[in-house]
């Protein structure tokens, strides 16, 4: 089973963050300079809530527009939800396809291990498989630990 561990370890633990008093320019400044889908919104070492694009975009349509220089504490989703290191990465799809996001933050005991995002789960998925199918084939034809 792949932890959410293993695939901190494998993509890095590094996270994009502002303020809550950051402004929308400056989210979607960020958001494009690091090419992310995502940004936690901390209050020092605390999640204060997480900021995506699809958040700004629904903003936009819901008000006709948005003014860039709002704080992004006005927009942000305050309710976050998280994921232990230790949980399996089928977990973390399951949790993503029933709350319909994208991206999930890592905490252990009540630290930010990092931040993991739909795309990067898919990835580990698929490269896990991979590897069995791999396995299996060489034990099928006799070349498998050879």
């Amino acid at each position: 089973m792949v932890t959410v561990e293993d695939l901190i370890r494998t993509k890095g633990g590094e996270v994009w963050s502002l303020g809550p008093q950051a402004t929308l320019r400056q989210a979607l400044r960020l958001l494009a300079e690091k090419n992310v889908g995502a940004l936690l919104i901390l209050e020092g070492q605390e999640i204060a809530g997480i900021i995506s694009e699809r958040d700004i975009v629904r903003l936009i349509d819901r008000e006709g527009g948005c003014r860039l220089d709002s704080p992004v504490g006005a927009v942000m989703t305050r309710e976050v939800i998280t994921i232990r290191p230790d949980q399996s990465l089928d977990e973390a799809m399951q949790m993503m396809t029933k709350e319909h996001f994208r991206h999930l933050p890592v905490v252990a005991e009540g630290k930010l291990r990092g931040l993991i995002s739909i795309g990067d789960v898919v990835r580990a998925v698929i490269e896990e498989q991979s590897h069995t199918i791999n396995s299996l084939e060489g034990f099928i034809t006799g070349s498998y630990g050879q």
